[in-house]
């Protein structure tokens, strides 16, 4: 019988001190019995809050790790509800026949994007085994394994074992398990630290082969349902999640993973897109498209990121170039987009500047002036907090042009200062800077 959030209460230390992001105790209990928080955030749970929440307070989806990284762990339907936690990783395809497999391998495992100040990577290679060369797979494997996690596609167990010791204690993920060989595949995963994909014929037979591993108290489970049409596939993501979390179904609260190869890049864009917004725990795409990657890494990072919390940069003042005491100063907010267009089309004007960025919470200009972070008092606070006079003789500041009206009060808050309207826009920055400023 499920507790509710005052019975849970009582189980907790009653100590109210936030380290669960939780303001009180009896918060972060109601959050237990709505299935929206893990008891593995209370760093100060007793023995005996474990043994007896432990089972009924795990996510719905349960949580499976994949080369150091978590998906699953989900709590909610909707982004909005609380937040998506655990990212849908991407891996990218090899054959055991293809002649560049080695040099895919070492491009994948090089490729990173930047964005926003974020390290974006791809997280595991998949090697799919088309030869019946059971060594020859099993050492290709063993080079992606020295690069990512590897998803094993093997065509047999024989060659599935060979290749498993290959990636031994890399938490990578042996796929192909089903009815015919879960007992091998599952002896193959624990004596090797991998997780397991199971596939069936329908989704009923997938749910019933990840109870039995469940029942023999295995749950490093992923679910491939096989589905034939992206349109499908939305389907059953969408039946798994809500028999998870709304029907408090344990046999379908497994990540899933998915194999796209639709034989057209666009489709298998629109596909893994799909999957990203829509519950998709691995996305297995079948080549290695840098311009597939920046959209789909882009959509990935805006989805994972919390709509409450936005993403942000620290605020303190950051020098553009080389500046010194003589260089201009700029104000914008720390939003960490906003920091970036702004710092880059100082660059691009060829200047050294200081860029002034206080605590707005991470929000846009507007937002921020619009909620009262972004006023010319909390400026002229921040640039006192960051002994401005003392790093600059310029005395001047330019301000977004949107929040012109903050000029009077910036200039009270900072005596002896210019206060300078720079444009609305940042992508007029840099004109504003070389008409401005250039000798």
């Amino acid at each position: 019988m499920a507790l509710n959030g005052l019975q849970i209460n009582k189980l907790l230390p009653k100590t109210n001190c936030k380290e669960c992001g939780s303001d009180t105790c009896l918060a972060f209990a109601m959050k237990l019995a709505s299935k929206k928080a893990s008891l593995s955030d209370c760093p100060y749970a007793s023995d005996e809050a474990k043994e007896i929440l432990g089972a009924d307070s795990e996510p719905p989806v349960k949580t499976v790790e994949v080369g150091g990284v978590k998906i699953g762990g989900e709590t909610v339907l909707y982004r909005h509800e609380k937040t998506f936690i655990n990212q849908t990783l991407f891996a990218i395809n090899v054959d055991d026949t293809d002649a560049d497999a080695e040099k895919t391998i070492a491009e994948v495992g090089d490729y990173i994007m930047i964005r926003v100040g974020e390290e974006l990577a791809i997280d595991a290679i998949c090697v799919t085994q088309k030869s019946s060369d059971d060594a020859a797979f099993a050492e290709l494997v063993g080079k992606a394994a020295a690069r990512k996690p590897v998803i094993i596609r093997a065509a047999s167990t024989s060659a599935a074992a060979a290749a498993a010791e290959k990636a031994k204690d890399t938490h990578s993920v042996l796929a192909n398990v089903t009815q015919d060989n879960v007992t091998e595949m599952l002896d193959l995963a624990k004596t090797n630290g991998l997780a397991l994909a199971i596939s069936g014929a329908g989704i009923d037979e997938v749910v019933t082969l990840g109870q039995k591993l469940n029942s023999e108290g295995f749950t490093a489970v992923l679910m491939n349902l096989g589905a034939e049409t992206s349109a499908q596939q939305y389907q059953l993501n969408t039946v798994l999640r809500r028999a998870a979390l709304k029907d408090g179904n344990k046999a379908a609260g497994y990540p899933t993973i998915t194999f796209i190869d639709t034989g057209d890049a666009l489709m298998d864009t629109v596909w893994a897109t799909q999957e990203v917004n829509k519950y998709g725990g691995i996305v297995v795409l079948p080549s290695f498209d840098l311009a597939q990657m920046t959209c789909l890494m882009t959509l990935r990072q805006n989805i994972f990121t919390d709509p409450q919390k936005p993403i942000q940069v620290e605020p303190k003042v950051y020098p553009i170039g080389e500046p010194n005491e003589n260089s201009e100063v700029f104000v914008t907010t720390n939003f960490s987009l906003t920091y970036f267009i702004v710092s880059g089309e100082i660059e691009n004007a060829g200047i050294s500047a200081w860029l002034v960025l206080p605590e707005c919470e991470g929000m846009s200009v507007l937002t921020a002036w619009a909620a009262g972070k972004f006023s010319g008092t909390s400026i002229g606070k921040a640039c006192q907090e960051y002994d401005l006079d003392n790093m600059v003789k310029t005395r001047r500041i330019t301000i977004p042009g949107y929040v012109a009206q903050i000029s009077g009060e910036l200039e009270e808050a900072l005596p002896g200062w210019e206060i300078l309207i720079g444009p609305q826009e940042a992508s007029d920055l840099e004109s504003y800077i070389k008409a401005k400023f250039s000798k």
